[in-house]
């Protein structure tokens, strides 16, 4: 008989997981650094001509794009632009004269505050709500309140964030005067945005969580498990529960990083000071730099929100991620 050839450490599925998935976020940063450069030049004009405005000098102009690099050839400032960002020299804005990363460091606190907040409400929302309707509403039962909640959950997650911020102001800041619509002071002042970004999720995870529910309480395990008489809450906990979040966290991972987009909206309706406000102000003074580091935030967020999802259920369930081909 052939001996069995040792197994090596390179065998191992978790290090051919994490060497698949490290290429995969490299390559995407790539792409993403390299759309950032090319927006500058992908816009029409002169950008600094248009950040200084028509009355800016011909020589403040050149002196500017001469610092900024903008006379050299194209791959040069390609070059540079990388070695910027890896040295974490994002230059200053056109307007204010401040450093983009100084920019980007005061106002991001409060962006992650939002979106944060709104995913762990949407999720502690959804995941016992869809669980236990899943619960209630099992083999047809009580088709009313089945009936109640798919169509209230279908309006809700299909309502733009946009709309359900301007909703909640004009009802509970204008009509009720209970909270405040503006700013960012005090607990009541997170309530209104944070609301308005995770009412939309939370019914999209709860409905997501029903469905997949339902399909575990049919399958044979939990036949099983039922046969062995087991208690009902314990056979929901233990078993159906753990099985049935899989795909609850993957449309997570999605929805929390629409929610970091979706802060650009929220922030602008309730005066909050992140960055989505900053980067609609800078867009409208044509502060392109800065433009161009939040936009880099942004997307760098969204990249390390699906590595954290795809690294989770890597432990969640090993069987259909690590070992995907």
């Amino acid at each position: 008989m052939t001996a069995a050839l040792p197994r090596t450490h390179w065998d191992s599925p978790w290090l051919r997981f994490a060497i698949r998935r490290t290429g995969r976020l490299l390559a995407s940063l790539w792409v993403l650094i390299t759309a950032a450069f090319l927006m500058i030049h992908l816009i029409p004009g002169d950008p600094v001509r248009a950040a200084l405005g028509p009355t800016a000098s011909v020589q403040l102009v050149e002196a500017r794009r001469a610092a900024l690099g903008l006379n050299d050839p194209l791959w040069l400032q390609y070059v540079h632009y990388l070695r910027d960002l890896i040295t974490g020299d994002m230059h200053s804005s056109m307007v204010s004269g401040l450093p983009v990363a100084q920019v980007i460091g005061d106002r991001l606190p409060a962006t992650l505050e939002l979106a944060v907040y709104a995913f762990v409400l949407a999720v502690v929302v959804a995941i016992p709500l869809g669980a236990g309707m899943a619960v209630l509403t099992r083999g047809g039962r009580r088709r009313p309140a089945e009936l109640a909640f798919t169509s209230t959950s279908a309006v809700l997650a299909v309502i733009p964030e946009f709309l359900l911020a301007v909703g909640l102001v004009y009802l509970f800041g204008v009509q009720l005067g209970m909270l405040p619509v503006a700013g960012r002071d005090g607990f009541d002042s997170y309530i209104l945005p944070v609301l308005s970004l995770a009412i939309g999720p939370a019914a999209v995870l709860a409905r997501i969580m029903r469905v997949e529910m339902l399909t575990v309480f049919d399958a044979d395990y939990i036949r099983t498990a039922r046969a062995k008489r087991l208690p009902s809450w314990l056979i929901t906990l233990r078993h159906a529960l753990p099985n049935a979040l899989t795909a609850t966290i993957t449309i997570g991972g999605l929805l929390l990083s629409a929610m970091v987009a979706g802060t650009v909206l929220a922030e602008n309706v309730f005066a909050w000071p992140g960055l989505g406000s900053t980067i609609v102000q800078s867009i409208l003074a044509k502060d392109y730099l800065v433009v161009q580091g939040i936009v880099l935030v942004y997307g760098l967020g969204v990249l390390l929100v699906n590595l954290a999802v795809d690294v989770l259920l890597a432990v969640l369930d090993p069987r259909s991620t690590i070992r995907e081909s």
